[in-house]
């Protein structure tokens, strides 16, 4: 017969939480920056419009350079997506579809600017990153709270 007593053990609850916080920041940081990186690369420099149902085509820069994440800690959660596009709807646009207003100069550099209401099929880019980034989330919390 074995018998076996454990004295003085106690749960130590504030480093517990502690760690659990530190760890789901990390993966979550962690989650959102693979969700980026799928969606940066996934729009790809072209000439032209993307094809309709695909990411879109990025003739400057600007949608991939102003893709961002980070941690909600209110919320614990991660918010990945465009950021600083001030006034302009184009990178929702973009993703949903929708009605917008395009401005073209006629006549080449020094033309008159002209204004016209489009409707713009979707080109999604962050739905499909998420989905595939999604299948490697839950591997991201094995052996994220280490003993101390």
């Amino acid at each position: 017969m074995i018998t076996m007593r454990i004295k003085d053990m106690f749960f130590d609850r504030h480093v517990v939480i502690a760690a659990v916080d530190n760890a789901k920041r990390k993966v979550l940081s962690k989650a959102g920056a693979f969700i980026r990186t799928a969606a940066k690369t996934s729009i790809r420099k072209r000439k032209g419009s993307a094809p309709p149902g695909a990411p879109p085509h990025s003739h400057e820069g600007s949608l991939r350079r102003l893709i961002l994440f980070g941690y909600d800690k209110p919320n614990d959660s991660v918010v990945v997506g465009p950021v600083g596009f001030k006034k302009s709807e184009a990178p929702n646009v973009l993703e949903h579809g929708g009605d917008t207003v395009v401005f073209r100069r006629l006549g080449g550099r020094g033309g008159k600017l002209t204004s016209q209401k489009v409707k713009i099929a979707p080109r999604p880019y962050m739905a499909p990153a998420l989905e595939k980034e999604r299948p490697k989330l839950p591997l991201l919390w094995r052996n994220s709270v280490r003993k101390g």
